[in-house]
């Protein structure tokens, strides 16, 4: 099994919840494109990096680029986008986030 992957920025737990979004469904991180590191929001990003976000394009939302915070799967960015839940442990997604893809991902 491949080692979890570290996830940067405020977190405030185990399960990917950070400083600016931490209710019991915010369990996802995101790998940005920009520089390959996940985060827990856009957010955590902009306090650590300097460099604007690149945007995931559709050719590439085949690549796991999400990671579930409860059980440390990688998903596939098309994957979570349809997703209530993670597919591997059914822990519930936020459906609030679908609000903020068009800050990760171009449409």
């Amino acid at each position: 099994m491949p080692p979890t992957p570290v996830v940067h920025g405020r977190t405030v737990d185990g399960e990917t919840r950070c400083v600016h979004y931490s209710t019991a469904l915010d369990v996802v991180a995101i790998r940005f494109r920009c520089c390959d590191r996940y985060y827990p929001c856009f957010s955590c990003h902009a306090e650590a990096q300097t460099h604007p976000v690149l945007r995931w394009p559709a050719e590439k939302w085949q690549e796991n680029a999400i990671l579930c915070g409860v059980c440390h799967t990688e998903l596939r960015i098309d994957t979570y986008r349809t997703a209530a839940a993670c597919p591997a442990c059914g822990a519930g997604f936020n459906p609030g986030c679908t609000s903020h893809f068009p800050l990760y991902f171009e449409e």
